[in-house]
């Protein structure tokens, strides 16, 4: 048995999705965030809705340069025309010519490809840098060109206490600004079935739309423990990390077949899932009337989600991505340093 502790590298990256940044740092790494003021898109910080561990500092952006980095981890943000902006553009600004030449670094992609699913191009080129996806479908539908590509399923976790109970005889939404998003993320689909199902809706600006406003990521799943299905209307995007809080917390899912959900939801074990919006409306109906079902399903998503999704494993696989990345970055230079030797020999 190895009793060295491995050393905690250290990792710079950005605030660019709250809840998975949150889960990330679950990893053994020292995490800088780089900070602004006034605080720009990706440069947040440790914002108040999440516990940060010991593990996440803040650190001024413009002294980001001066300090030791193991390795950098870039992410895609919201703007589907400028999906690579920190790595093209805000690297410059901020990192040492040593950091962009010699620190391994590596890509998150959140989402699938917005303008075309199948045939766009991913703006990142770099053969040197890893695109890690955070779902099998993703990877598929992303044309990655000649970029390593690899998937780290999401990790979540939910407060141990929170209990499933389904005494709200409705079911619940959560998505980010719906009203906004419009079709890819189902809008016109949740407004059709609200017609003929109660659903409460939460998530930044849903009170635009009759909603229930902003709930914290730490409320949250006490609040939906007591709804009797999780609803996720969305067409289009990646796994969202909504849905498999609420199969952790116990709740049975209903949601469109698309995307990455069917290697997840199974009809009739841990939810329903389909692309007839009508099959679906009747299987809500028969939750709503059946809380044993509800209860049956919900167990069943629980043990999905704890099984597949466990941030124990989300949290090793993302340390091994990273202490690989390191080794071979290390070990490609050593490599460049002999030849460099022999040919000055020769």
């Amino acid at each position: 048995m190895n009793h060295f502790k491995k050393k905690q590298l250290k990792v710079l990256t950005w605030h660019v999705h709250g809840n998975y940044l949150y889960y990330l740092t679950q990893a053994n790494c020292l995490f800088y965030l780089p900070v602004t003021s006034p605080t720009k898109p990706g440069y947040y910080g440790k914002t108040k809705s999440f516990p940060w561990g010991e593990n996440v500092k803040e650190i001024p952006a413009e002294d980001i340069k001066n300090i030791d980095i193991d390795c950098i981890i870039f992410q895609s943000n919201f703007n589907p025309a400028n999906p690579t902006h920190d790595y093209l553009a805000e690297q410059m600004e901020i990192l040492s010519f040593y950091q962009r030449t010699h620190v391994p670094k590596l890509f998150i992609e959140h989402d699938p490809p917005r303008r075309h699913p199948t045939d766009t191009r991913h703006p990142l080129y770099d053969s040197t840098i890893t695109l890690v996806h955070v779902t099998a479908f993703n990877q598929l539908m992303w044309d990655s060109g000649t970029t390593a590509t690899t998937v780290i399923e999401h990790g979540v976790m939910t407060p141990s206490t929170t209990t499933y109970t389904g005494e709200i005889n409705k079911g619940i939404v959560v998505i980010n600004n719906i009203y906004k998003r419009g079709r890819r993320l189902g809008l016109d689909i949740y407004e059709k079935v609200k017609n003929e199902i109660p659903l409460d809706l939460i998530g930044m600006g849903s009170e635009e739309i009759g909603g229930l406003g902003e709930i914290t990521p730490l409320e949250l799943p006490s609040v939906i423990a007591k709804y009797r299905f999780f609803f996720h209307p969305a067409r289009y995007t990646s796994l969202g990390l909504s849905v498999l809080e609420a199969m952790l917390t116990g709740l049975p899912i209903v949601g469109l077949a698309t995307t990455e959900l069917p290697t997840i939801i199974t009809n009739g074990k841990n939810g329903y899932i389909h692309t007839d919006i009508d099959y679906l409306i009747g299987k809500m109906k028969t939750l709503l009337l059946d809380k044993n079902m509800a209860m049956r399903l919900g167990k069943e998503a629980k043990k999905t989600a704890a099984e597949r999704f466990s941030i124990t494993r989300f949290a090793a696989d993302w340390e091994q991505l990273i202490e690989d990345t390191v080794l071979d970055t290390k070990l490609l230079t050593n490599i460049k340093k002999m030849r460099g030797v022999q040919t000055i020999t020769l």
